[in-house]
């Protein structure tokens, strides 16, 4: 079957975004499928919003035998077989619009009239599609809310996921993710100056600007805890993954209202390592359970400090919770082998 891979990109940032894109890319191409894969640049500024929408709507791909649409605004591409893999929405005119820190914008009649068109041509895009999967019940909830879609929750594996390994514990609890204030690491690094143990914190990944980590590092000395932080500012590479997930104590995973569990939850839990995440992290808490195969902490940093304390202090309990996080993948069917059955159905 020759299948093309449409999504939206945010040029020189890499992310979860793409991984689901270029894994399934992969995976199809094993089995035996002809694929192309189809970015677009995307900004969420109203500005320009409704130009790149129209120039998603003119993309031809009448060659393919099936389309799958990923990040928006891909699914407005126009084709007979339409599946939507659907991510998230442009957040700030949904969930998000009555956060002002996330919004970026004024809650003014124009902007009320941009949002309003916005979500009438995507639920009119989206009900073009043959079917419409969901990365998480997050997101299949707001899809619904939002556009009346009906859709199904199909969660994104990891690519080559063996290997991923346990190999000890060590002191540090490592967060790998993005470095962004939605991400919340400052909550992290402050959670250290309450912690009784000797817990370590490590913190990997790029960040869209340098203000959000310098921030991070300046927190840091103000609240005494540099000696016990690690930020390594830079994309890290699947195999370096590996081997920090392979030895750490724990994860940590703090988003705010995540759309889905985060490739940082499944890659811990393959690893055998429990995670660490806030009560209000949203689809994160599709995977994690308190106290079954992590911890879920108010959003907080003496409750966060708690918790990293106990992940330290109770070593066996933490080995047990890693070792039902690796569990709750088969429990919730994460495997390409289901991903493909369903998109190809």
């Amino acid at each position: 079957m020759k299948i093309a891979l449409c999504s939206s990109f945010v040029p020189f940032v890499n992310g979860g975004y793409r991984n689901i894109v270029e894994w399934l890319e992969t995976m199809l191409l094993e089995a035996g499928h002809e694929v192309e894969r189809i970015y677009l640049p995307e900004a969420d500024s109203p500005d320009i919003l409704f130009r790149q929408m129209a120039a998603f709507r003119f993309v031809d791909l009448d060659a393919a035998d099936r389309i799958i649409c990923f990040r928006p605004q891909s699914h407005l591409i126009r084709h007979p077989h339409k599946i939507v893999w659907f991510i998230h929405h442009l957040r700030a005119f949904y969930d998000l619009w009555d956060n002002p820190d996330y919004r970026g914008f004024p809650d003014d009649a124009r902007h009320r009239g941009i949002r309003t068109a916005l979500r009438a041509a995507d639920t009119a895009a989206l009900r073009e599609a043959r079917r419409v999967f969901s990365n998480s019940r997050v997101v299949s909830q707001r899809l619904a809310t939002y556009n009346g879609i009906d859709s199904e929750p199909l969660f994104p594996p990891v690519l080559r996921p063996e290997r991923f390994r346990f190999r000890g514990m060590n002191d540090e609890i490592v967060c790998i993710c993005r470095l962004e204030h939605h991400k919340r690491q400052h909550l992290l690094v402050e959670a250290l100056k309450y912690c009784q143990s000797d817990v370590r914190l490590r913190l990997c990944g790029l960040s869209a600007g340098t203000g959000y980590s310098a921030a991070v590092a300046q927190w840091a000395h103000d609240w005494g805890v540099s000696d016990r932080l690690t930020i390594d500012e830079r994309w890290i590479s699947e195999d370096e993954k590996a081997e920090l997930l392979a030895d750490c104590l724990a994860a940590a995973y703090l988003p705010l209202d995540e759309d889905s569990y985060g490739y940082p939850t499944i890659e811990a839990a393959h690893a055998g390592k429990p995670v660490l995440t806030a009560s209000d992290a949203g689809g994160v808490l599709e995977f994690v359970t308190d106290g079954t195969n992590g911890l879920v902490a108010d959003p907080d940093a003496r409750s966060v400090a708690q918790a990293m304390d106990r992940l330290f202090e109770h070593r066996e309990a933490t080995r047990q919770l890693g070792e039902a996080a690796a569990a709750r993948i088969g429990e919730m069917n994460i495997a390409w082998p289901h991903v493909l059955e369903r998109l190809l159905a």
